[in-house]
């Protein structure tokens, strides 16, 4: 049994996977889990999230592989892997994110920010965020996942399903905008 995993590609790992295949799982994850780990530790910084985001990937990839297997896919398992841990780490983000705007109870008390730095944090935050709107909704979409996110012109491509010139275009284009917009 095991000559013939060592054979097998990831393709059809995954679809042995789908039939519930615990060998091929483990011999999918002895191939890749290597390579994703060193992709996810250059766009994350924090061991902890990224054994995280490597375990909500793999949970994913065990029941998610019907859905693979079972139709005619364009691009590689590697890639599916790929996409798959590319959006398990944004959401990781997004919690993060979700769970520092929290407000925590002051333990020390502070002197409070000048009025005219209020003012001014107010009004910088409102144009931006009008500014944001004037946007449409695809080049949005780009902008957040280059910027926010962090991924590359190729990784934003596979993420999003679009050609790297087209997310190419649709960050200048926001660039353009924003710096119209704010100026």
């Amino acid at each position: 049994m095991r000559r013939s995993l060592d054979a097998a590609d990831e393709g059809e790992l995954v679809r042995r996977i789908a039939r519930g295949d615990r060998r091929a799982f483990d011999e999918l994850y002895r191939r890749t889990a290597p390579w994703l780990e060193i992709r996810l530790r250059r766009r994350c910084a924090d061991p902890d999230m990224v054994a995280d985001v490597l375990q909500e990937t793999y949970l994913a990839v065990w029941r998610a592989a019907a859905g693979f297997a079972g139709k005619e896919v364009q691009g590689s398992a590697v890639g599916w892997l790929w996409t798959i841990a590319a959006h398990r780490l944004v959401d990781a983000f997004r919690r993060r994110a979700r769970q520092a705007r929290v407000p925590q109870a002051a333990l020390l008390e502070t002197a409070a920010p000048a009025a005219e730095d209020e003012v001014m944090a107010a009004r910088i935050g409102q144009d931006l965020e009008q500014a944001l709107m004037t946007l449409t909704p695809e080049v949005r979409q780009v902008l957040r996942a280059t910027v926010l996110d962090g991924f590359s012109v190729r990784e934003a491509s596979v993420l999003l399903g679009i050609p790297e010139n087209t997310v190419k275009t649709r960050v200048r284009r926001a660039r353009i905008a924003l710096r119209e917009a704010l100026s």
